[in-house]
């Protein structure tokens, strides 16, 4: 996202929505990381990382001013590292997210093919036991 440039820096509003955004992205990626994954320890210390950042991000977008006014320059190289730092942690999650989901179809495929095996098993074995039962009676 691009923004706009005010007297001291960035539009604040437009840097805290940008900041609001991610953080809401962060809690979906998440719950739906929380969702495929189950309960882990490897999980849960991905869930714990992604609402410590999502804590920073909101105590971050409120600065205190008199901060912000002495170094605007400083400001804006923190901001711009703590996004791209974000940004990037963002597409690392995205990638665990998308190999997990990957994961977890392919487990479900190969679930079913042993399912629809042991379904079609089942009907042989039922219509060769009623052949027999035929040729009792």
């Amino acid at each position: 996202m691009r923004f706009s440039m005010v007297e001291s820096g960035y539009d604040r509003r437009q840097v805290d929505s940008c900041l609001d955004e991610l953080d809401l992205q962060l809690g979906r990626l998440a719950a739906r990381v929380e969702g495929a994954a189950g309960s882990g320890r490897e999980w849960d210390q991905i869930r714990l990382d992604a609402r410590h950042l999502g804590d920073f991000l909101r105590r971050r977008a409120a600065p205190a001013e008199d901060a912000t006014a002495a170094a605007p320059g400083a400001a804006e190289r923190e901001a711009a590292a703590l996004l791209a730092r974000a940004r990037a942690e963002l597409e690392a999650a995205r990638d665990e997210a998308r190999r997990v989901r990957e994961e977890a179809y392919a487990e479900a495929v190969r679930a079913r093919r042993e399912f629809e095996a042991a379904l079609l098993a089942r009907r042989r074995h039922e219509a060769r036991v009623d052949d027999i039962l035929s040729g009792v009676r």
